[in-house]
């Protein structure tokens, strides 16, 4: 199999969506701003039977989407596997982002694949889902 790779590829400049279903919306949002500081950037209600959040940072080239279905059951999070991974090169940003966190009574959680766990912190979200804040840089070092 070949690689194709290309640096003008427009999905090289793409905005990125993560969406996921959910049964806890007012809990991710009040989680997401609490935690990680995420603003609400636009909010919808009975859009063809959904409501839903996007969060995020205005500038970041991402932001989540949560969204919830009347009569529709999301569940959990299927494995301990299911990640966000932010990555901080600077030690003292990862800190004060942990501290951020931490300050907000969420403690830490074993990581289920234990190279997270040597530079990094794991938390859960309430759906299950979670979060590694990793004091590293892309591409892992």
């Amino acid at each position: 199999m070949t690689m194709v790779t290309s640096p003008n590829s427009p999905l090289s400049f793409a905005h990125l969506r993560i969406a996921r279903p959910t049964d806890r919306l007012e809990a991710l949002l009040e989680f997401y701003s609490k935690t990680l500081t995420f603003s609400v950037l636009g909010r919808f209600q009975d859009h063809d039977g959904f409501d839903g959040i996007m969060l995020g940072h205005k500038r970041a080239g991402y932001h989540l989407e949560f969204t919830t279905r009347r009569g529709h059951v999301a569940g959990r999070a299927p494995s301990q596997e299911h990640l966000l991974v932010f990555y901080l090169p600077d030690a003292s940003e990862w800190r004060e982002t942990v501290e951020q966190i931490e300050s907000t009574g969420l403690t830490p959680v074993p990581s289920f694949n234990p190279y997270w766990d040597r530079h990094g912190k794991t938390y859960e979200d309430p759906d299950g889902y979670r979060i590694v804040i990793y004091n590293g840089q892309w591409p892992s070092d």
